[in-house]
């Protein structure tokens, strides 16, 4: 046994067509009959028995479900200091109601759905809101307003 065995591929370097015959001859799937499975569909009569055999009746039809996927909706959120920075523009649209020295407010008739805490406030807020942080809460309370779902 020789010590330094020449690998095949190197022996096939510039030879043209490898080992493989006329050039046409191992182009593409189609010389094999396709990928994967191909070939054994259920029209081809005579590949039935080998089917049944080796993968059983499992091969035809279809077999599971597919579960729906989750529709995610988009958190919009918005900071209290925006809000207050913003408060005459909503009360002049009607978005925001103004009763004496407090403000009501409905986060889903502005367009959003989260408040955030960031910022500082000085104004009393009622706010309704479906989702809030902690610290939006605590800074609310601490001006004398509300937050509710």
């Amino acid at each position: 046994m020789p010590i330094n065995k020449q690998k095949k591929s190197a022996r096939y370097r510039g030879s043209h067509t490898h080992g493989g015959g006329a050039k046409k001859k191992r182009r593409g799937s189609g010389n094999r009959g396709g990928f994967g499975m191909a070939g054994t569909g259920k029209r081809a009569g005579q590949k039935k028995p080998t089917i049944l055999t080796t993968i059983g009746n499992a091969y035809y039809g279809k077999s599971g479900f597919h579960r729906p996927k989750k529709i995610v909706k988009k958190i919009n959120t918005i900071n209290i200091s925006d809000i207050e920075k913003r408060l005459d523009f909503y009360v002049s649209k009607n978005l925001v109601k103004k009763d004496k020295d407090k403000y009501t407010i409905v986060l889903l008739d502005l367009g959003y759905n989260k408040l955030l805490g960031a910022g500082l406030i000085t104004e009393r807020l009622e706010v309704k809101a479906p989702l809030f942080s902690k610290k939006a809460k605590e800074k609310i309370e601490k001006a004398g307003g509300s937050l509710s779902n």
